[in-house]
């Protein structure tokens, strides 16, 4: 059993209403002396869509193993309801290397609708070649196809570990369309905060071994969480004034007391308890103020780089500001990452040349990370690169302080590296960069695997940081918060320069996009002959209306569907202008032409039909 893409409980689908998907009663998980959650229970019912919030190494990805039976628990007990189909996307899918992609997407079995769904799936996650073999896809690559594996099965509930990890922000927000249409129903861990905000209408955090419900999107949870630490910091200082006077009253009494005396005694230990509990919260905001930069930055000074024939720069221009904050987006393969390796000298150029400053010293956070040894200690590895961090007006950090600002507890320091969750290791890279006080920092993709309360951290340091910083991520809220320039990477060369955050560009280029489509729209009609509609027609026009959701559904597929048609007809002109076709082959291509040209203008002209209720 495949449980990196789908399982199911039975073939056979019967209707059960009110009845939830998934309930999970008074679960409780340690691994030795450490407790992930106790006790704790929760229900996800048709058509919820749930976001499950941790912090790194708190047991979110350990729980939804546990839910997909594949790993234990100490105690508790799971239901799911009966004949319900679920897929599981894991944070690190494992594929047999010799499959070919197609072979990959499970269970097809020849059937066309789904080797055609497949196609689609995976076109759109931008994995073309479904002859390639597994074992010859990047980690970025398997983690798309199993995304697609996940999706083409159209279970009842999906479970989603960080499904937006190595998908760049088109694909995205083409995810984002998908989970959003219909009554899907799905449970999943991400730090991307848009993406949460969007999709989620209930939040569950796994918080001090506990776990609390927010019924709403993540901007709800923001605020009802606040309230909820307000709440339980006023208790614990209540209990704490209490607590002064119960043990004076504790230490006066005799040993032998009366009934009454022992039921305060018992209410003085729940006392105590609540208030040594600890808010584990920073007090204030890590600022680096001992940094300086010069006036001169770097120059990119007509730059050319291509690796046959993929150009990434070509003859590219660019002269980067003092205390300038660059965000890098673009298509997954257009060279953001490539950008940044030849700046910093890693990759070499093919022409031109980076001037960089001489004052200029660069703090690379890399997608990749770097190899810490299982053997050392947390605070070793901190300490080896300073034991303290001189944060300006005379003020040092030492090394234990500033990891316990990025949130690693005394205990978590003192941990060996072995022991550390993937977050916790790309938390560790990140302190790692910073302890180094650069004053310009590279950061590729530093959003990946960290919780959403080290993201926030990072976000305050970083608007702070009175250097320089250039980042590639796909993380659109990251970015509004730290950019105020773009570098568009948008493939073969071409660069846009726009001054702006994401956000900004995001609504400057749907703007721009509606004009392009008006023209687009001329240009298809020109290119299947369809002549306008004569402005003295007395024909009555309808009025404007919206399309339903089932043409809305049906107005995608057939964008779809067309791209399809286009390029089988391309290949196949192709192949029939090639001189290479065996006669069998040469009769086959020659009766599909024809069907496919008149597939093809029936499709474009029902498009153009939904088209006008869509301007």
């Amino acid at each position: 059993m495949n449980f990196y893409s789908s399982f199911s409980f039975s073939q056979k689908r019967i209707p059960m209403p009110n009845i939830p998907y998934l309930d999970v009663q008074n679960l409780t998980k340690t691994f030795g002396a450490q407790v992930l959650f106790n006790n704790i229970s929760f229900s996800i019912s048709e058509g919820q869509k749930v976001g499950l919030i941790a912090r790194n190494g708190t047991g979110k990805s350990t729980l939804l193993s546990i839910l997909m039976g594949m790993e234990g628990y100490d105690s508790g007990k799971i239901v799911y309801r009966n004949n319900l189909r679920i897929s599981f996307l894991e944070q690190t899918p494992v594929f047999n290397p010799s499959d070919s992609v197609l072979d990959a997407c499970f269970n097809h079995k020849g059937d066309e609708e789904r080797v055609l769904k497949a196609k689609q799936i995976l076109t759109q996650l931008k994995i073309n070649d479904l002859t390639q073999e597994m074992g010859q896809l990047s980690g970025g690559q398997q983690k798309r196809v199993a995304l697609a594996n996940v999706l083409i099965t159209e279970p009842d509930f999906l479970i989603l570990d960080e499904p937006t990890n190595h998908l760049d922000i088109e694909m995205i927000e083409w995810l984002e369309g998908y989970l959003t249409r219909g009554n899907k129903t799905l449970l999943m861990v991400t730090h991307d905060r848009f993406f949460l905000d969007r999709i989620c209408n209930i939040i569950l955090e796994l918080d001090d071994q506990a776990l609390f419900t927010y019924r709403g999107n993540y901007s709800y949870f923001l605020e009802k969480r606040q309230a909820r630490l307000d709440n339980k910091r006023a208790e614990i200082a209540r209990a704490n004034n209490l607590y002064r006077s119960e043990l004076e009253w504790m230490r006066r009494m005799p040993q032998a007391r009366g009934h009454k005396a022992r039921y305060r005694e018992e209410a003085f230990y729940d006392l105590e308890r609540i208030a040594k509990q600890r808010m584990e919260e920073r007090q204030m905001r890590l600022k680096s103020r001992n940094v300086y930069i010069g006036s001169k930055i770097f120059e990119c000074q007509y730059v050319s780089k291509a690796f046959g024939d993929n150009v990434i720069l070509d003859d590219f221009y660019y002269n980067f500001s003092r205390f300038e904050k660059m965000g890098i987006v673009g298509s997954n393969g257009t060279g953001k990452s490539t950008f940044i390796k030849l700046l910093l000298g890693i990759e070499p150029l093919d022409k031109g040349k980076f001037d960089i400053g001489e004052t200029v010293r660069f703090g690379y956070f890399s997608q990749e990370g770097i190899q810490f040894r299982d053997d050392q200690k947390v605070i070793d590895i901190i300490k080896d690169i300073a034991e303290y961090i001189d944060i300006g007006g005379g003020k040092h950090v030492s090394a234990s302080q500033f990891l316990q600002h990025f949130l690693f507890t005394q205990e978590q320091q003192n941990n060996y590296v072995y022991k550390l969750s993937g977050g916790e290791k790309r938390k560790l890279h990140l302190c790692s960069v910073l302890l180094r006080n650069p004053n310009f920092l590279v950061l590729d993709e530093p959003t990946n695997d960290l919780d959403i309360q080290t993201l926030q951290i990072l976000e305050e340091y970083l608007q702070d940081f009175p250097g320089c910083v250039i980042v590639v991520s796909h993380d659109r809220y990251f970015m509004d918060k730290i950019v105020d320039h773009l570098l568009v990477f948008k493939g073969h060369g071409k660069i846009k320069d726009f001054p702006g955050n994401y956000t900004q560009y995001r609504t400057w280029n749907s703007l721009k996009t509606k004009e392009e489509q008006k023209t687009d729209k001329e240009n298809i009609k020109k290119k299947h002959n369809i002549a306008p509609i004569p402005s003295s027609t007395s024909v009555t026009q309808p009025s404007k209306r919206k399309m339903t959701y089932k043409e809305k559904r049906e107005y995608e597929q057939l964008e779809n569907d067309i791209n399809l048609l286009e390029e089988e007809q391309k290949q196949i002109e192709d192949l029939l202008c090639s001189g290479t076709l065996s006669v069998d082959e040469l009769t086959t291509n020659s009766i599909r032409l024809p069907k496919l040209k008149e597939e093809l203008d029936i499709k474009v002209m029902r498009w153009l039909e939904l088209s006008e209720f869509n301007s």
